[in-house]
């Protein structure tokens, strides 16, 4: 098989591989956005997060209605204000604690257990469109790791779609995994006790960046120009190389060219 032919041969199958390439990955990655999520995924523990409840529609032929988010009880929060969201009415259940909580010197006797959004006329989730539902929520507890928001997601056809499976250390995702909000030890030097604490490190880090910026602005500048020196450098280097290789190949193939 002289080299033109086969040449020709692979550039005629490059479109059909990457076309099975392409649709493996949409096929694996599907599942990962199908079900509702919390957005960020984390927030440091005992102080406050702006949080929001992530909800695509994985149906074709059917609209979402109504999210209902259940609130972890063995953790309460006492303090959950919903983001108004337009075409959306919300309503905030509150049930009695077993065991008061105590927050800012007072005790709280009754928590938010329940969220739940339900579209008006022109607030429905359409097929191939999501909708965030943003939560205001605190104080996060300091004695867990996550926390465990359990949601029920309803169709117009009536459908009823069970986010409700916890996740198991080391296992496998659920078939019907259950928004998670993993809770992380506090940045060196914030309390985490004030409201919007997460909020009020980040204005405080940059902060501190500006106070510091005229000291030591000139030595990040050099330490940055090395940095990209360097990397200049390596690149340059290994497309040398790249190119050097597809010479010696080029200067292989037409040798046997001439001599065939």
């Amino acid at each position: 098989m002289t080299i033109s032919r086969f040449s020709s041969r692979i550039s005629s199958r490059l479109p059909l591989v990457g076309g099975v390439a392409a649709g493996t990955v949409l096929l694996l990655a599907g599942p990962a956005f199908a079900h509702v999520t919390v957005q960020p995924g984390e927030a440091e523990k005992g102080g406050y997060s702006t949080i929001a409840f992530k909800v695509p529609n994985e149906r074709d032929s059917a609209s979402t209605v109504k999210l209902e988010v259940n609130l972890p009880t063995d953790h309460p929060l006492a303090s959950v204000m919903p983001q108004p969201v337009p075409g959306w009415d919300v309503k905030v259940t509150k049930s009695k604690l077993d065991k008061p909580l105590e927050m800012h010197g007072e005790k709280i006797t009754e928590a938010v257990t329940k969220v739940t959004w339900t579209a008006k006329d022109d607030g429905k989730i359409e097929p191939g469109t999501f909708q965030q539902f943003p939560l205001s929520v605190g104080q996060l507890p300091e004695d867990a790791d996550q926390l465990v928001f359990k949601a029920l997601q309803t169709y117009d056809d009536n459908e009823v779609v069970r986010w409700i499976e916890a996740p198991k250390e080391g296992g496998e995702e659920p078939e019907s995994p259950a928004p998670v909000l993993k809770l992380t030890a506090p940045a060196d030097g914030a309390t985490g006790h004030s409201h919007g604490g997460s909020e009020n490190a980040k204005s405080g880090q940059e902060q501190s960046s500006d106070e510091h910026g005229a000291s030591g602005g000139s030595e990040a500048d050099e330490a940055a120009a090395g940095d990209g020196s360097d990397t200049t450098a390596r690149v340059l280097g290994v497309l040398g190389i790249v190119i050097g290789a597809a010479g010696v190949a080029f200067g292989v193939i037409a040798g046997r060219r001439r001599s065939a």
